[in-house]
């Protein structure tokens, strides 16, 4: 192994944040900063690897560590060059000659899906079929934001006993209809999709709570769940905000006790308990 040896790389790293005006709990409105999100499909020698969402920051250096970690590659100097191209959304990772990947069909003929953030996977189907979905126009009362977080306090056993989970829940008005906890959010929010799909719930009247950060995948899920109202206790991404606003899914995060913070959809909360205002200094 050369330990001097550098593949040729671009330098494409992306600002991790985006700047997006807010509504609180006092219904005013505020600046914050959103984590970015965006997809990277990986190619070596021009066939398609993987897609992975990220934050974008260090693109290159995520390419070859799936690679190391995958072992599909296992030196460093098997590596002539690294290409990001975000117009394209690709990062293209060539071989030197007589170094390229062998047994490939072998090597991609069983893949296991991981729960890791940001190496899910989306299928096209998901994508071509995500803007035939229709959700209604719903209302929500801001006391009632308030009274559904008090209940959820109630569940979350996994996580207090052994953290390192994600929760997810079904509600009706403050009920909880269904509560799923696993390793990875997008996990439980399957199982929940799978609940309604055998039970014939719909998802109209429902809010979506979740614990992890709302991100384009989550978006998506919701909106084929045909869920209306996003609750998390976390934060959103940038693509996830804009996928919202797109597919009319009021955006609620950072929602926690008695504070709140509505990326979409605040025309249509009414904010009937609002707090006081904390004095001015």
């Amino acid at each position: 192994m050369n330990l001097h040896y550098r593949p040729k790389m671009s330098r494409q790293g992306l600002a991790p944040t985006h700047a997006v005006t807010v509504t609180n709990q006092f219904h005013e409105q505020r600046e914050v900063q959103v984590a970015g999100e965006s997809p990277l499909t990986l190619k070596v020698n021009g066939r398609e690897l993987v897609t992975l969402m990220t934050l974008g920051t260090h693109p290159e250096e995520l390419a070859l560590g799936y690679l190391r970690n995958q072992r599909l590659l296992e030196d460093i100097s098997d590596i002539a060059s690294v290409e990001v191209d975000w117009e394209r959304e690709t990062v293209e990772i060539m071989t030197r000659e007589g170094r390229e990947i062998t047994d490939w069909e072998e090597k991609l003929s069983k893949r296991t899906v991981t729960s890791g953030c940001g190496q899910g996977t989306v299928f096209s189907c998901t994508l071509d079929k995500l803007y035939d979905v229709h959700l209604p126009k719903v209302s929500l009362k801001q006391s009632k934001i308030y009274d559904l977080l008090t209940a959820i306090t109630r569940f979350n056993e996994i996580y207090k006993r052994a953290g390192a989970v994600h929760g997810c829940a079904l509600c009706h008005g403050t009920e909880i209809l269904k509560f799923v906890e696993d390793v990875g959010r997008h996990n439980a929010a399957d199982a929940i999709s799978g609940w309604m799909w055998l039970e014939h719930v719909a998802g109209a009247d429902k809010i979506f709570y979740t614990t992890g950060r709302l991100t384009s995948e989550m978006i998506m899920k919701s909106a084929h769940m045909g869920i209306p109202v996003l609750l998390s206790r976390s934060g959103v991404t940038h693509m996830g905000l804009e996928l919202a606003r797109d597919l009319g899914i009021i955006m609620i995060a950072r929602a926690k006790g008695r504070a709140f913070l509505v990326y979409h959809g605040a025309e249509q909360i009414e904010f009937d308990a609002r707090p006081k205002p904390p004095p001015r200094s």
